[in-house]
């Protein structure tokens, strides 16, 4: 089941064989490397409203993640560390030279983070969208005992989650887009479409795993971090919704960090594409 009718005019998707899987991805433009990296519960069609803009002057470069989309879902590698090293091999393969810049969401923030953490000198902007980070802010975050979120522990429950959420999906996508949103941000038909993208259990298992690493991942980003801080410029996006605490915990680990607060719910960039082009662009030249 293809999830791929969506990509703009100008993106072409290949299928590349690297760190032992299998990974979707969407590649456009010309000029310096921009990587966009998808959160859950999506895939990189989130990024749909904004690559034609950014592909007029950057190599856009649009996977799916591991576990997502039209992208293998292995039972193991969902460290973000290693799915750092997903977007290494797809570069690699398609013959893209660094150092790069990288935007992340949610999930993908995270996997954006740990890269820039593990590899500093493949990147040369990092910009973080509206997501805590292990070993940062995330723990904190996830503290149901202090009125932290509570889907965070749930989510790395090993099979419940996908017992649960199988059958309910559109139900659930539904109800946790429109409630992280600016109403008349996703169509019915953007609904479906992501919840087709994660039906059945092996689908969201898929999902799920990215959750099922981020204890460890916050131990190996505070290892990384204890060795040297974050050389890059660094742009942390906050919305209404998280403010800008993720720009406040990346101050004492990296040398320049730049706050944005966006005027919108969690999906920035599907919100309003018009506003992140601005500020990604302004930060990128």
């Amino acid at each position: 089941m293809s999830t791929a009718d969506w990509h703009p005019d100008g993106f072409s998707v290949q299928q590349i064989v690297t760190n032992n899987t299998r990974l979707a991805v969407a590649v456009g433009g010309s000029g310096p490397v921009l990587v966009l990296l998808h959160g859950w519960p999506q895939t990189s069609r989130a990024w749909a409203r904004v690559m034609p803009a950014l592909a007029q002057n950057h190599t856009v470069v649009v996977p799916d993640l591991r576990g997502t989309g039209d992208s293998d879902r292995p039972e193991r590698g969902y460290a973000k560390t290693n799915q750092a090293d997903d977007i290494r091999g797809i570069l690699t393969a398609l013959n893209l030279t660094g150092p790069v810049a990288v935007a992340g969401h949610d999930i993908g923030s995270m996997v954006a983070f740990a890269w820039a953490a593990a590899h500093p000198e493949d990147i040369s902007h990092l910009i973080l969208v509206d997501a805590p980070l292990p070993g940062l802010d995330l723990e904190e975050v996830m503290n149901v005992a202090e009125g932290g979120m509570w889907h965070f522990g749930f989510f790395m429950t090993p099979r419940i989650p996908e017992m649960l959420f199988d059958g309910h999906e559109l139900e659930f996508f539904t109800a946790t887009f429109t409630a992280m949103s600016t109403p008349g941000t996703f169509s019915d038909h953007d609904l479906a479409t992501y919840a087709r993208a994660y039906t059945g259990r092996e689908r969201l298992r898929g999902g799920f795993e990215h959750y099922r690493t981020l204890l460890d991942d916050g131990r190996e980003n505070r290892a990384l971090l204890a060795e040297r801080k974050l050389p890059m410029p660094v742009l942390a996006i906050g919305s209404t919704r998280s403010g800008t605490s993720t720009a406040q915990a990346l101050a004492h680990h990296a040398d320049s960090v730049r706050g944005a607060l966006a005027p919108t719910g969690h999906f920035v960039a599907e919100e309003d594409p018009d506003w992140f082009i601005k500020t990604v662009t302004a930060f990128l030249t």
